[in-house]
């Protein structure tokens, strides 16, 4: 791929930090290598056989036939697993130049407020930070890979039950050589006093970030979840493919917020769908910037009466960037609710399209559920709405809507009429369009939305700052 030019803006965003690695497996993929990973981890023979299978689906199977083109993308060339450094718990303990790359990103003034952390670099989790009120209620709450030493029976009931190594190459690749990721396991009656975050940093050049997240919410309990994530700008093509599973048990509710910003180098697919038990309620709140191309589209699978489901995206999209993405709702059960929100703004020559899909099946009676696609132009971008719309139930009562629109004039002259300059004016408009998501937001992350929407729109000079 071309790298694009960036301005000073997008430098200080998209920076570069050192390498550093203790121990590679890079491409080609092989059965051998993908053992040697295993082996490398200390794992159970279930977990080794599991990446197996996932290999040899990934060999098996092809890209995508939709959205973006991905032949830019060479399985052949990438580092498939990086280990950086060593876990701790304490900051002072880690690299000079990892702490350096994280203060620049301002994480390190954030945890000081923040009562559960971990941040992952290339493949592997190196830092956490958790209070000890959550331990004392029983709520788990680490690195995917301590948990399949530390509670092996509860991630084998879940692991890989949500979301299949068959469903697309790129889960099937994710289950052949994971690495890193979140797993939470809530309690029955059990609130999660505060957000519970994970920041995920792909630092080397032509690498592979494969994490893999598995949250489990039981009976009566509440979480909210935050990622994010970032890569600085090289040469050479990234690839992000995560695989996210969650379970809402019943009466439980689970907030997930992702807030990516990755350099246009990287391809970005994330495979993430929920269970939503009866009367659960599943949100995903899912910020997309950067990247050159992303291909994602959470689902939520509305398994129990009065389930509720819902999905709230925003996209910004400017040149040189093909953003793919939306929701799919699947209504199994009656009663149950549903909501997809799109959010777009597209600038420059990028292009974006949103992709909603919505079935409600027989078994389904009095389904409620609604579909909103909204798209802010500027200059020649390009928006497109495919939704999928399948009803087999005729209790079911549904609304889609999609706008595409440029931005206001008379709202834009009234600013500018008021001694703001044009680029601050659009920007502050954009932050209006998508209000949404921004309330879903904690307000430290809403003011780090603010700051990507002035830099992604080439907005006023302290963006920087």
């Amino acid at each position: 791929m071309n790298t694009p030019l960036l301005d000073e803006r997008e430098k200080k965003l998209w920076f570069k930090s050192k390498e550093r690695s203790e121990f590679q497996i890079k491409g080609p993929l092989t059965k051998e290598k993908v053992i040697q990973l295993s082996n490398f981890k200390k794992e159970p023979i279930w977990l080794k056989e599991f990446r197996l299978k996932g290999f040899e689906i990934f060999e098996k199977s092809h890209l995508p036939s939709f959205g973006p083109k991905l032949n830019w993308l060479n399985f052949e060339d990438l580092v498939y697993y990086s280990k950086p450094s060593k876990k701790t718990e304490k900051w002072e303990e880690l690299p000079s130049d990892m702490r350096e790359t994280f203060e620049k990103l301002g994480l390190s003034d954030k945890m000081k407020n923040i009562s559960g952390l971990g941040l992952q670099y290339d493949s592997e989790i190196i830092f956490e930070k958790a209070k000890k009120m959550l331990e004392e209620k029983g709520i788990v709450y680490m690195s995917m890979d301590e948990a399949i030493l530390k509670h092996p029976e509860l991630v084998k009931k879940y692991f890989g039950t949500i979301v299949s190594s068959n469903d697309n190459k790129f889960s099937a690749l994710n289950s052949a050589v994971w690495s890193g990721g979140t797993f939470i396991y809530v309690p029955k009656n059990i609130k999660v006093p505060f957000p519970l975050h994970t920041y995920f940093r792909i630092n080397m050049e032509g690498f592979g970030q494969f994490e893999r997240t598995l949250i489990i919410v039981d009976e009566g309990s509440e979480v909210t979840y935050v990622e994010g994530c970032t890569a600085p700008l090289h040469s050479k093509s990234t690839l992000h493919a995560a695989v996210v599973e969650l379970i809402a048990l019943k009466n439980s509710k689970v907030k997930y917020i992702t807030l990516q910003n990755w350099s246009k180098n990287v391809l970005n697919i994330g495979t993430k769908r929920a269970f939503a038990k009866e009367n659960s309620f599943v949100q995903w709140i899912d910020g997309n910037f950067g990247s050159g191309v992303t291909m994602k589209y959470p689902g939520i699978y509305l398994q129990g009466k009065k389930a509720r489901g819902e999905v709230i995206s925003i996209a910004f999209v400017s040149s040189n960037q093909n953003i793919d993405s939306g929701a799919r709702m699947i209504h199994l059960a009656p009663e149950t609710t549903s909501n997809i929100i799109s959010k777009t703004v597209s600038s420059g020559k990028g292009v974006s399209t949103f992709r909603g899909t919505l079935k409600i099946f027989e078994s389904a009676d009095d389904v409620t559920a609604k579909i909103q696609c909204d798209s802010l132009l500027l200059n020649d971008s390009i928006a497109n709405a495919i939704p999928n719309i399948l009803i087999h139930n005729k209790t079911a009562s549904v609304n889609h809507e999609a706008k595409t629109s440029n931005i206001d004039d008379e709202k834009l002259m009234y600013l500018m009429s008021r001694g703001v300059d044009r680029t601050s004016a659009e920007s502050m408009i954009a932050f209006g369009f998508i209000r949404d998501f921004v309330r879903e937001l904690p307000m430290e992350y809403a003011l780090e939305l603010q700051r990507l929407i002035d830099i992604d729109m080439g907005g006023h000079e302290n963006a920087e700052n």
